[in-house]
């Protein structure tokens, strides 16, 4: 007898564990345990339970927060920031992390556009917390005043507030390369599937005696990553002070016995590269993850060389919360012929990845397209953005921007950004596979490539190259050398030396940020009339 499922369904059927039960289960078996430490300072999981339940009471009792306010967050990374994340979910709040470094201006934007209610601020944000005064209701300051509301509420133990799985907790702003950032809206069910793929994809087999170190902003991909370390009663290790400090890094992995770290190619790259690498003992690491971008072939091979194998990739934007593809440590190889070169992994558990023409119909394995990607990990849509949603999503499918290619295995390989591409006479240009080959240039440490105004062909490649200390290769130098490696159409014509490229607040190099430098150095060629 065949069963009509469709009929005699309940509303209770999408009701889901909010988000903060994770922090509440660690606590209740691990409970003097180390959870968190910060410098020379821990806290047990007990202590963090503690405190995130007195803010969430302080936010529901003195600010009158409810279920689907917004908190706007300005901070670097600290131990409070941590907490409040599982007490604005405790009190049925949405999480809307800011990266730190933006603007007061730009802070003030986020603060109207995303209708927050209330503004957790660190205290050495003034500008931010005044800009922000006219959009918000109330200002906390993490401080002082913040220690004083976790002390009027230490012993409290609200409730958490029922959610369903739709239910917003995350408002994670896009890196704006282009336009202003949009909030992707995260809900507490399709975090609950991200964080069981991490563990399930990413580090599998981590659990209480592991030690996480936080090796970016806890506002994105870092925030996310602690959370399956949360789910599995894993440490978080913060290292002091703002500043990115290699040795420090090494240092605390050495101390801890850290056995994974979440980062950015870039960040990698200065790690290995950095001497005191050979310093500290690093044998503990079983996963160094990295996102954000594909590393370089030259790049990997120095990190497995140092590392050994460690390295797990994932491919994925923020709106699919980093759960596209992941690459794991037994397909990371020093030796080209045992590589797949260029991939950035296979489809994450309980994803679907396609690579589409314009017409969303699925290409030949080897053809280059659009990759889509559906699945419980992909966000519930931009917030009051009705027109990005609609370009974004096409059949159930959400457009990621970015372009690539699959191979008869099921493995991904990036092409670029589909805005990254540029034509020069009539030929599609992908500027990965120039700075791939560019970058075995003996000389060169960082590269980018772009597409610069052309009269004749409409678009022209231009390369803008670091070389390594000491090194002190010309334009022409760099240019004769790449000649014979790629066809003659895909050659830039133009290239610059540059001390360093510039870097998002999370170590990515940006091809909006360059071009920006680039008209600013006045290197830019003028627009074709």
């Amino acid at each position: 007898m065949r069963m009509d499922l469709s009929q005699g369904m309940t509303p209770f059927s999408t009701r889901v564990m909010n988000l903060s039960h994770l922090l509440t289960e660690s606590a209740r078996r691990l409970g003097d345990d180390i959870g968190f430490v910060w410098g020379e300072t821990t806290w047990s999981w007990a202590e963090i339970e503690a405190r995130a339940a007195a803010f969430a009471q302080a936010l529901v009792q003195d600010y009158g927060i409810t279920k689907g306010d917004r908190v706007l967050v300005q901070s670097s990374n600290c131990n409070q920031m941590f907490e409040a994340m599982f007490a604005c979910w405790r009190a049925g709040a949405v999480w809307v992390p800011a990266n730190f470094r933006l603007s007061p201006d730009d802070l003030a934007w986020l603060a109207a556009s995303s209708g927050a209610r209330l503004l957790l601020c660190g205290a050495q944000f003034p500008d931010h917390a005044a800009a922000c005064a006219p959009h918000v209701e109330a200002t906390i300051a993490i401080g002082p005043e913040y220690e004083a509301l976790i002390a009027r509420h230490l012993g409290a133990v609200p409730p958490p507030v029922a959610v369903q799985r739709d239910d917003p907790a995350w408002f994670f702003f896009t890196s704006g390369t282009t336009g202003k950032p949009k909030a992707a809206v995260l809900t507490h069910g399709q975090l609950a599937f991200v964080i069981t793929n991490h563990l399930c994809d990413l580090m599998p087999a981590t659990g209480p005696d592991d030690a996480s170190l936080v090796v970016a902003p806890l506002s994105h991909g870092a925030g996310i990553h602690q959370l399956a370390q949360v789910a599995h009663g894993v440490k978080t290790i913060l290292p002091a002070g703002d500043k990115f400090d290699p040795a420090q890094i090494w240092s605390l992995v050495a101390r801890w016995r850290v056995t994974n770290m979440f980062t950015v190619p870039t960040i990698v790259k200065l790690l290995v590269e950095d001497a005191s690498v050979d310093q500290h003992d690093h044998s503990s690491l079983r996963y160094v993850i990295y996102a954000g971008a594909p590393m370089y072939r030259a790049d990997q091979r120095r990190a497995l060389d140092k590392l050994g194998a460690v390295l797990v990739q994932y491919f994925g934007l923020g709106e699919v919360t980093g759960n596209i593809t992941v690459l794991p440590p037994a397909h990371h190889h020093g030796d080209d012929d045992k590589m797949r070169i260029g991939t950035c992994g296979f489809a994450r558990t309980g994803m679907q990845v396609q690579i589409q023409d314009a017409q969303g119909q699925e290409v030949a394995f080897g053809d280059t397209g659009e990759i889509a990607v559906i699945g419980p990990a992909v966000f519930a849509g931009y917030f009051d953005n009705p027109s990005a949603n609609e370009k974004s999503f096409r059949n159930g499918w959400f457009l990621t921007g970015d372009l690539g290619h699959m191979d008869a295995q099921g493995f991904v390989y990036l092409t670029g950004r589909a805005s990254d591409m540029y034509i020069s006479g009539g030929s599609n240009i992908y500027p990965r596979e120039i700075e791939e080959k560019l970058l075995l240039h003996p000389d060169l440490s960082e590269v980018a490539v772009l597409g610069v105004p052309d009269p004749v062909w409409g678009e022209v490649g231009m390369a803008v190259c670091v070389p390594h200390p000491q090194a002190t290769p010309s334009p022409e130098d760099i240019l004769a050398w790449l000649s014979p490696q790629v066809a003659r159409y895909k050659l830039p014509r133009y290239a610059v030396v540059w001390d360093a490229l510039p870097k998002s607040a999370y170590g990515k190099i940006t091809k909006k940020m360059i071009r920006e430098e680039l008209e600013a150095r006045g290197q830019l060629p003028a627009p074709v009339a």
